[in-house]
């Protein structure tokens, strides 16, 4: 798909309803990267720094980065389901881009916090059925006991493993105090996965996005020799 470097959006029909996704586009598509917003109920968007700033990452390489609202956030519709229907929603998004961009596109998958711990449900699936993405970003991903955002109670998250051989990217904050480094520590041990941490970063990673944009730009590799700046 070839257009000048653009953002647009578009609804996709979800389980629940309409879906609602932006979608960053560079000069040339070359690949798909489907990045997920933090908790819907604790005021997550597809506008979030975190999560615009791994999709202009992605933009960069080639990856027409797709940002969805998950159920009850702006003209999404649907109710918040605890991970289980937005993990479907996810299959249908991707489902349409590659109608829409390309079956044989490679694909990457990113997550900020509770859209993090969804994309862990979603690689698993998608492995499940052959299908495996070129990458997996997970920042400040959602694991065991979380302390509540705006207000919200606490909550726990059963956070699936990663499937074999995925190459997977975790950032996550020195002293997030929503999600416990320790969290994601006990999480990735087992899995002998890295954990990069970027020292004296909250949850937010406010002041620090930066750092995420470069993290990605430097481990994920480009989709053709001439990808988009």
């Amino acid at each position: 798909m070839h257009c000048p470097a653009c953002t647009s959006s578009a609804f996709v029909h979800g389980a629940a309803g309409q879906i609602e996704i932006q979608l960053d586009l560079p000069a040339v598509t070359r690949g798909i990267a489907l990045v997920c917003h933090p908790h819907p109920l604790f005021g997550g968007t597809n506008t979030n720094k975190v999560v615009t700033t791994l999709a202009r990452a992605f933009r960069e390489l080639g990856y027409a980065a797709l940002r969805p609202n998950f159920r009850e956030v702006g003209k999404s519709e649907g109710q918040h389901d605890h991970g289980e229907g937005e993990t479907e929603d996810m299959l249908a998004v991707l489902d349409w881009a590659q109608e829409q961009l390309g079956e044989d596109l490679p694909m990457v998958l990113a997550g900020f916090s509770f859209g993090a711990y969804v994309q862990t449900r979603l690689v698993g699936r998608l492995a499940a059925a052959g299908t495996r993405p070129r990458h997996l970003v997970l920042v400040g991903m959602a694991a065991g006991m979380t302390e509540g955002v705006g207000g919200g109670s606490s909550r726990h998250y059963e956070t699936p493993a990663v499937p074999e051989n995925t190459p997977t990217l975790i950032i996550h904050g020195e002293t997030d105090d929503t999600v416990p480094l320790a969290n994601v520590f006990d999480w990735a041990r087992p899995q002998r996965l890295p954990v990069t941490v970027v020292p004296g970063a909250g949850h937010f990673f406010h002041g620090r996005l930066g750092l995420i944009r470069n993290l990605v730009r430097r481990n994920v590799a480009p989709v053709g020799a001439d990808a988009a700046n």
